[in-house]
């Protein structure tokens, strides 16, 4: 079964926006595991407008599934954080310093050398890594060279082409994740990923190890409670 990492950002979104402690990020990710969350993304970014970097040294200490950090690894305060807190995951993701959100994948080909290097450091603190990239089968072909564990497939085109034709949507992520499979590489998925339309990808896309959702889901909770939700999810995944 494929794993749900659910992505708490949101979270921290709504706390910082009138200070305090309210929604308490340690209790949301531990309550997210006890709901049924298979582990939890956090994305922190240089300016802290979300999840703080004082949050993911706290979540290091009551995580139990998997805690997965996503980040620009060209920001040495990110190098650093990752290799103190020793995530399960670290996922690297090629964002601009201001970026509102995710928003493509690594040129696994211009950015091999910077890719090699930065992995490897990784590694050797026995993290697994993940890169964010497009369902483009150059870049899915020379990711194996960076030396990366798994690839994360940005998934907006698939959600954003879905309603008016699914079959179309999902294609360039079949001949991805083929290719991927073909490789060696594992695979993981996310971005606007949601309840219309996660079950028809988990069902197109093999050996799919994670998706890692967060705007969606918490957007769901809102109607159906976060227990419920992270349910309503995961059955979307068996």
């Amino acid at each position: 079964m494929t794993k749900l990492s659910v992505n708490i950002n949101k979270l921290a979104t709504l706390r910082n926006s009138r200070g305090g402690n309210n929604p308490d990020i340690v209790k949301a990710a531990t309550d997210c595991e006890r709901f049924g969350a298979d582990g939890i993304t956090v994305h922190p970014r240089p300016d802290e407008r979300h999840i703080r970097y004082a949050d993911v040294y706290a979540l290091k200490e009551v995580v139990k599934t998997e805690l997965n950090i996503e980040g620009n690894p060209r920001e040495q305060k990110f190098i650093d954080l990752v290799l103190t807190v020793k995530p399960t995951q670290v996922t690297l993701v090629p964002d601009a310093l201001n970026q509102l959100t995710s928003d493509h994948g690594w040129d696994t080909i211009t950015h091999k050398a910077f890719l090699i290097d930065t992995i490897q450091i990784f590694k050797e603190h026995g993290i697994r890594t993940s890169i964010f990239v497009d369902p483009d089968l150059k870049m899915i072909e020379a990711a194996p060279e960076t030396g990366t564990d798994r690839i994360e497939l940005y998934t907006e085109s698939y959600a954003h082409a879905y309603s008016n034709n699914k079959e179309s949507a999902i294609e360039p992520f079949i001949v991805a994740s083929k290719k991927a499979n073909e490789l060696g590489l594992g695979i993981n998925a996310g971005h606007d990923l949601s309840l219309e339309n996660l079950q028809f990808f988990k069902q197109h896309i093999s050996a799919l190890l994670e998706v890692s959702i967060g705007h969606a889901l918490i957007c769901d909770a809102l109607y159906y409670g976060l227990e419920n939700t992270i349910q309503l999810y995961k059955r979307k995944l068996i």
